[in-house]
């Protein structure tokens, strides 16, 4: 499947790039060459492949919780730059939407 310089413009803008010529034709072959391998996984008989969730068969191993020692909040704070009380005190950070 061959890229055009069409489509390699409209993924660096949905990617927000930015290329010289001489990248895109090289950004173009790239990709022409990744799709043209999925091709070739495409021709592989896989009905006899059973999906998979995972890449190993690994489970994870948790450990149990366990109470243990911890800090105190005094002890917590006492070296934090900024604190009152009971809390940390950081920077409002406000979101785009806010």
């Amino acid at each position: 499947m061959k890229i055009d310089r069409a489509t390699i413009h409209k993924i660096a803008h949905l990617a927000r790039l930015e290329f010289d010529a001489e990248a895109e034709e090289a950004l173009a072959q790239n990709m022409t060459e990744i799709l043209d391998w999925v091709d070739q996984l495409n021709e592989v008989d896989t009905s006899d492949v059973e999906p998979m969730t995972n890449m190993t068969m690994e489970v994870n191993h948790f450990r149990p919780d366990k109470v243990g020692q911890h800090l105190d909040r005094k002890e917590a704070l006492d070296n934090a730059p900024k604190k009152d009380d009971q809390y940390f005190r950081v920077p409002k950070v406000l979101g785009a939407g806010d």
